[in-house]
C-alpha cells in the first residue's frame, strides 16, 4: 500500500461505509489482526476487511525460518498454533575467536521455551485457516492503491484482475510492510546497515537441540536456530556479512559454502553437511516517526523493519496487532482508539527498536577494542542475573504497558 493522501476538507458524511476496519496486508501480523477481531466479543461486530495482492496459498510453501517468542506464542494459540514448531529451550551468545559469552535458559524463567521456530508457510497456514473461519471479508489478489482520508473515513481504491472500485472504511490498517529494500523511504529512522544475510537451512554432524545459536564472528553474526529434523541436526541459519563477502560466498558451491560457514562459526555442533534454501537480502532499519497518521495506523513491517540480529521483528508487529484491537475493543473504530493504540505502543517500540539498532551496530563491527567491549558485556550478564531477566524477559514478552 502506497502512501495516504492528508485528509480531504470535502465532508463525505452521507457516503456509506464499507467496512468498519480494513487491513491490507495478510502476512502474519494482518492474519493475527484479523482473527483476533473477529474472536474478540468487544470487536466481532465490526465488519472487517482483509486485502492482500496474492492468494493465500502463495506463502505456503515458503521454507523461510522465523523466531517466534513465548509472548508470541501465548497470544496465538487462541487463534491457530502450528504443530511443527521447534522449541528453543536455551539461548547461547558469544564471540568467535574472543572471550565473553551468555546463556540463556528457559529453566531460569520457569517457561516451557525461550522461543520457537517456525517456517514462514506453516504459520501462514495456521492463521489463515484460522481467518477462513472467521466472517472476516478477505480480498484475495487484489491490489491496494493510494488512500485519501476524509474527516470521517478513508477511501481505498482496489484493483483486481484489472478492474478498479473503490471502498470506504472507518480505519485502515496497514500491514503491508516487505523486506528493508522493498520498501520506500518514509519520515522516521533509516539505517543501512551495510550488511547482507545469507540465509538456508543446514544440517550439522553433532547437533545440540532446541539451542539457539548466536556467534559475533569479525565478518559480522551468525545465528542459527533450531528446526528439529533427524536427531535434531537441521537449523535455521542467518550469516550476516559485508555485501561483497556475501556475492562472494552466494558464488560458491555448497560443498565450498559449507566448508567456509564452518570456519566462520567454528565446531561447535561439529561440522555442517548439508544446506537447502540458500538465498540472501540486504539488511536495514526503517521505522515510522508515527503509527498513526489521521485514521490510518501502520503495524508490523509497514511500522518497522528491523535488523534480524535478536530475533524482534515479527515478535514486535504481533504485539503491535494485539495491542490495536485491545484499543478498538475499547474505543470501537474511532481516532480515539488509534490515539490509545500510539501512546500505548511508544515504550515497546523505543525499547525493542533501540536495542535492536544497537545490537547491531556494536555487535557487527569489526575493531578489536569493540571485541573487548563485547566480551566484558557479555560476561557481565553473567554476574548480574537481574539485568540478564529484565533483558531476556523484553525479547520474550516487550513492554505491556
Amino acid at each position: 500500500m502506497n502512501e495516504v493522501t492528508q485528509p480531504s476538507a470535502q465532508s463525505t458524511t452521507e457516503s456509506p461505509f464499507d467496512f468498519d476496519i480494513a487491513i491490507v496486508g495478510a502476512g502474519p501480523v494482518g492474519l493475527a489482526l484479523a482473527g483476533w477481531l473477529s474472536r474478540r466479543s468487544a470487536t466481532r461486530a465490526l465488519s472487517v476487511a482483509l486485502i492482500d495482492a496474492r492468494e493465500p496459498g502463495d506463502a505456503v510453501s515458503d521454507p523461510r525460518a522465523i523466531a517466534v517468542s513465548q509472548g508470541s506464542r501465548m497470544i496465538l494459540e487462541p487463534l491457530r498454533w502450528p504443530g511443527d514448531a521447534t522449541t528453543i529451550q536455551r539461548i547461547h551468545v558469544s564471540q568467535r575467536g574472543h572471550f565473553g559469552r551468555t546463556v540463556i535458559d528457559r529453566a531460569e524463567h520457569d517457561l516451557p521455551g525461550l522461543g520457537y521456530v517456525l517456517r514462514y508457510g506453516s504459520i501462514v497456514h495456521a492463521l489463515t485457516e484460522a481467518v477462513s473461519e472467521t466472517p472476516v471479508h478477505w480480498l484475495r489478489s487484489t491490489s491496494a492503491l493510494p488512500s485519501t482520508q476524509e474527516h470521517d473515513g478513508v477511501t481505498l481504491p482496489l484493483e483486481s484482475a484489472h478492474v478498479k472500485r473503490t471502498v470506504r472504511t472507518r480505519i485502515l490498517v496497514n500491514a503491508e510492510g516487505g523486506l528493508f529494500h522493498e520498501q520506500k523511504s518514509s519520515s522516521g529512522a533509516s539505517r543501512d546497515y551495510g550488511q547482507t544475510a545469507l540465509v538456508g537451512t543446514v544440517t550439522v554432524s553433532a547437533p545440540q537441540p532446541h539451542v539457539a545459536w548466536e556467534r559475533f564472528t569479525p565478518g559480522g553474526p551468525i545465528a542459527l536456530l533450531p528446526m528439529g529434523g533427524v536427531r535434531g541436526a537441521d537449523y535455521a541459519l542467518v550469516w550476516c556479512c559485508s555485501p561483497d563477502e556475501a556475492a562472494r560466498l552466494a558464488q560458491l558451491d555448497d560443498a565450498a559454502f559449507l566448508h567456509a560457514l564452518g570456519a566462520a562459526f567454528g565446531d561447535r555442533m561439529g561440522a555442517f553437511t548439508q544446506i537447502k534454501g540458500r538465498a540472501s537480502f540486504p539488511l536495514g532499519l526503517n521505522a515510522v516517526d508515527a503509527l498513526v497518521k489521521g485514521r490510518v495506523v501502520a503495524i508490523g513491517n509497514a511500522a518497522q523493519t528491523l535488523h534480524p540480529v535478536a530475533g524482534q521483528g515479527l515478535n514486535l508487529g504481533l504485539r503491535d496487532a494485539h495491542a490495536l484491537v485491545d484499543a478498538l475493543a475499547q474505543h470501537g473504530a474511532t481516532p480515539l482508539a488509534l490515539a490509545a493504540f500510539a501512546a500505548r505502543r511508544a515504550l515497546d517500540r523505543r525499547l525493542t527498536i533501540g536495542a535492536t539498532d544497537t545490537l547491531a551496530r556494536l555487535f557487527t563491527v569489526d575493531f578489536p577494542p569493540l571485541a573487548t567491549l563485547r566480551g566484558l558485556a557479555l560476561t557481565a550478564l553473567e554476574f548480574l542475573p537481574p539485568v540478564k531477566t529484565a533483558l531476556a524477559r523484553q525479547m520474550m514478552f516487550g513492554q505491556r504497558r
